[in-house]
């Protein structure tokens, strides 16, 4: 977090008349006295920057800048470094005040068109007015990312940041969203990795399905070696190479068995936990997972898949996560399943979503269901992390992710 350069941070720029809270709102998301507040028009002298981790986003910078409004004597050069900023965001947030909306506000919109940054619109100070339907439909025009927010109200902290960062995701340039490499950064150079790939049903003819061709991709794009197996043939692999395998990878459905020969020492994982961490939050879906031990009897849980096949008689996501799953805890535990892109907007019914890999959507949709998840207080895990925790082996597949483990064990 503090070594991350600023040239490589995401940018936002925090925008709005003086005294409308702009500072307030950097000390409210980033939790902490970063600027100076008070009552008193333009306390805010120059651009203050804060870095910060804003998880599962990566490193930030925020810019809080002074009021585009100040009429002070030294107005010009305060508004001067405020429009250096301009150019510098990445994304542009926006404070005002309910039904407040004149010339000020449309010059920050027009600069962000003149930039094509995007704007997320941040309406502060609701517990004094609440903006009404007119003023909403009003600035809806102008942006479709808005957050009604009294940043007096700590009691929502955690769910107004969990907001933010959804809008964030939304908006933020893809540049930002650039996975990790799927094992490229987890063996060396000249490396061997065994991936094993067990042949069933949903195997589509002829092919072998997504997430184990891309990880076959990324080993040859980073010079590194792979061996592809069923999982009948791993132990006949292991016993041709001269040495162990850096890492074994296999499809979560046999985890139990490829941990059971794997030998002591060499590094294992699945391809589902491979893509929680570049296409989500391996470390939160891993703290999440507890929340299996606490289900009870009536308890509903979302199977959320990211892919649209037809479901076969013994599907992974529909029939043997919730066999495996009421077998673990011995509870009576209602299950629903969405697919492709049809996430539900009201999650409260659940105590747990369980999401795919998610190798058929963008890292962007991924971090926006967990952030959706958050803020509506439901832990959300992944089909890898849930599936090798079940069957006991979860410390096992954690070993190349430092982080997770640290979690796990705590």
């Amino acid at each position: 977090m503090f070594k991350t350069p600023k040239s490589l941070r995401l940018q936002i720029g925090l925008f709005g008349r003086t005294n409308v809270g702009k500072s307030t709102f950097l000390n409210y998301i980033a939790n902490q006295n970063v600027s100076i507040t008070s009552s008193v028009p333009g306390t805010t002298t120059d651009v203050v920057e804060k870095a910060m981790e804003l998880l599962p986003i990566g490193p930030v910078l925020f810019l809080d800048t002074a009021g585009i409004d100040d009429k002070s004597e030294i107005a010009s050069l305060r508004l001067e470094k405020t429009g250096n900023v301009f150019e510098r965001s990445d994304v542009f947030v926006l404070i005002i005040e309910p039904g407040v909306w004149g010339d000020y506000e449309e010059k920050i919109f027009k600069e962000s068109l003149k930039q094509k940054t995007p704007v997320i619109i941040v309406v502060n100070k609701v517990d004094i007015k609440r903006p009404d339907d007119e003023f909403i439909n009003k600035i809806e025009k102008y942006s479709k990312h808005i957050l009604v927010i009294s940043c007096n109200d700590k009691s929502n902290q955690d769910y107004v940041m969990h907001e933010f960062k959804r809008r964030v995701i939304s908006v933020m340039p893809s540049d930002f969203l650039t996975p990790l490499p799927i094992i490229g950064d987890l063996i060396p150079r000249g490396g061997i990795a065994i991936l094993i790939v067990p042949i069933d049903k949903e195997a589509p003819k002829g092919r072998i399905i997504l997430p184990q061709v891309q990880t076959i991709r990324d080993a040859l794009d980073n010079d590194q070696m792979t061996i592809t197996v069923k999982e009948s043939e791993y132990k006949n692999a292991l016993g041709k190479l001269k040495k162990n395998p850096d890492l074994v990878v296999c499809d979560s459905q046999v985890v139990d068995k490829m941990v059971a020969a794997t030998p002591k020492g060499v590094k294992c994982t699945t391809f589902s936990i491979l893509f929680a961490r570049i296409k989500g939050d391996l470390v939160g879906m891993v703290k999440a997972a507890s929340a299996m031990h606490k289900l009870v009897d009536g308890d509903r849980i979302l199977i959320s898949e990211s892919c649209s096949h037809h479901p076969i008689e013994d599907d992974i996501g529909r029939v043997k996560i919730p066999r495996w799953l009421k077998e673990y805890i011995g509870k009576d535990i209602l299950f629903d399943s969405c697919a492709g892109r049809d996430f539900p907007d009201d999650l409260k019914k659940y105590k747990l979503i369980i999401q795919c890999g998610g190798c058929m959507i963008t890292r962007r949709e991924v971090l926006a269901r967990i952030e959706k998840a958050k803020a509506q207080n439901i832990p959300i895990t992944n089909y890898g992390v849930s599936i090798s925790l079940m069957q006991g082996v979860l410390k096992n597949v954690l070993s190349p992710f430092p982080e997770a483990m640290d979690v796990l064990d705590n």
